[in-house]
């Protein structure tokens, strides 16, 4: 009997230590793909990762913040919790006037050109304009206004009669600014940067229009919308139907 249990003992031993060695072998082995990317492109991947991390963790704490404000608000006054959701969205749709850190591009035939009688466009086109929007909104952008003309998610951006116009304005007369704001001093900085960094310049100059980027400001004043909103597919709801009213 005792032969048979060292046996057993000895079986269930090898089976466990040849069991450990295959998993340290497994994990000890090289990958099918490897990554062949250098150092230098690894360490701008992690660096892309933390901002991104630090970005939504702060989008995270503001969401955060505004649910207590309005849990607290709420106890205090329904009324005026309601009216201060009201004001937020109506900011952040674009109709009310903001003023906040930011910068502003000017837009302008080259000189040169016009001096040595080269084909000058007479309108920014369309495409030039909704590509430096984007190219702003991927930067941070968070309220743009292009001649005075508040831009939000319904603007409409498309050529009239060989006019390039923003929700029926026409922008027909040089220089044309641009400009925007952000929320804070610090992004306005890093937005800058990146679009002093970026080929909107070189778009521009292609279609012989010169883009100045001036250094960002404390405070840029950003026009409200001043267009009617379209809103399809919406009713308004009767007394008698969706809740006690």
């Amino acid at each position: 009997m005792d032969k048979h249990k060292k046996n057993f003992s000895f079986i269930a031993i090898s089976a466990v230590i040849g069991f450990m060695i295959a998993i340290q072998f497994q994990t000890v082995k090289e990958p099918v793909e490897r990554d062949t990317r250098d150092l230098w492109q690894l360490r701008e991947a992690l660096l892309q990762e933390k901002e991104l991390q630090s970005e939504l963790l702060s989008e995270i704490r503001s969401i955060e913040e505004k649910l207590l404000a309005y849990e607290s608000k709420q106890k205090q006054s329904k009324e005026q919790a309601l009216r201060d959701t009201i004001e937020e969205l109506k900011v952040e749709a674009g109709l009310t006037e903001v003023q906040v850190p930011g910068l502003t591009l000017r837009i302008e035939p080259i000189l040169e050109d016009i001096q040595i009688g080269a084909h000058v466009s007479k309108d920014l086109s369309p495409e030039l304009l909704k590509r430096l929007l984007n190219e702003l909104n991927m930067y941070d952008a968070k309220y743009v206004s292009v001649d005075g003309q508040r831009i939000i998610n319904t603007t409409v951006i498309r050529e009239i009669t060989n006019e390039t116009k923003i929700d029926g304005h026409a922008l027909s007369k040089f220089p044309i600014e641009v400009k925007v704001g952000v929320d804070n001093f610090e992004v306005a900085e890093k937005l800058y940067n990146r679009i002093k960094a970026s080929k909107a310049t070189e778009e521009f100059f292609t279609e012989s229009l010169k883009l100045t980027i001036s250094e960002p400001i404390p405070e840029v004043t950003i026009p409200a919308y001043d267009n009617p909103i379209q809103i399809r597919y919406l009713e308004s709801l009767k007394a008698n139907e969706g809740g006690n009213t």
